[in-house]
């Protein structure tokens, strides 16, 4: 249901601190002009732990209103909480996201009877297409193939956003699950291998700065151009760690920054990112004639 290049956007501030909203229109723009096939506001790149519910609503809006389903846009509604991550779910649904973005509850690293059940419980109260999200580095708890299996037969469970950095458990998921729900990476270090393992498609960091690349490199694979996907792939690589110098976001708000896109503002407790590695990332991003 969700392939190709799907961008996990930032969410841009003012240097005040606010949420920038014409910059996130004019990212919106930018995403659509260049290929993406769809885009994920308030995930991790997107700061949504730092945004209060009024900003997570207000961002998930906006991006809604701006895309005008030109392409789909999959809102981030996670949370450790099933009931707060049903009511951010709900309003996405309210306002016209065409999918949510669930993280598995973070902090509190529930068993995986508990994962399941809170994805359960989610699915069965918001009629909304849904897509998993496991990323274990970030939330201390690792969502295993197995698990993701129960939850594929939930009819609008759709997909998952695999981010455990790990070919062999992707390979497990597709093997389980990948004739029933979509397999997106969550790492742009491994979309092209996971494509050729069955994958979907990527929920990127990198496509904020080079949407058409990452999106011309799906396409090729689509397309059995293998060589040429191979090629971007291979050529994409020095940016994708270029993203992760430092905490994602830092990296590409700066990148973004330098390309006069937004501000590259971040919010506490995330800080600006050195000026060390500021110049490791100009000088990546001169290689690739971003700036």
């Amino acid at each position: 249901m969700f392939k190709g290049s799907i961008v996990a956007i930032v969410t841009p501030f003012t240097r005040d601190g606010e949420i920038d909203e014409e910059s996130l229109r004019q990212l919106v723009e930018f995403q659509i002009e260049n290929g993406t096939d769809g885009i994920v506001p308030c995930g991790t790149t997107g700061e949504a732990s730092t945004l209060d519910y009024e900003e997570h609503d207000k961002v998930i809006e906006i991006v809604v209103h701006q895309a005008k389903k030109r392409v789909p846009v999959i809102a981030g509604t996670g949370s450790n909480c099933t009931k707060e991550a049903i009511e951010i779910t709900e309003h996405a649904k309210k306002v016209g996201a065409d999918g949510a973005l669930l993280v598995t509850p973070y902090y509190n690293k529930p068993s995986q009877e508990g994962l399941y059940r809170h994805y359960k419980t989610v699915a069965e109260a918001v009629a909304l297409p849904q897509v998993l999200y496991n990323v274990p580095g970030r939330t201390g708890i690792n969502m295993l193939p197995q698990t993701v299996a129960r939850l594929a037969e939930i009819p609008n469970i759709v997909a998952i956003k695999e981010a455990a950095g790990s070919i062999q458990q992707a390979s497990e998921l597709l093997s389980l699950c990948g004739d029933r729900i979509d397999v997106l990476s969550g790492d742009d270090f491994i979309t092209y291998p996971l494509l050729a393992c069955g994958g979907s498609g990527v929920i990127s960091v990198t496509a904020n700065i080079m949407p058409k690349e990452i999106a011309a490199m799906i396409d090729a694979f689509e397309a059995g151009n293998m060589e040429e996907a191979r090629r971007l792939h291979l050529c994409l690589l020095k940016i994708n760690s270029a993203m992760f110098i430092e905490t994602n976001p830092v990296p590409v708000k700066t990148a973004l920054g330098l390309m006069g896109k937004c501000s590259g503002e971040v919010r506490l407790p995330l800080a600006p990112m050195s000026e060390a590695n500021t110049e490791k990332l100009a000088q990546v991003m001169k290689e690739y004639e971003l700036i």
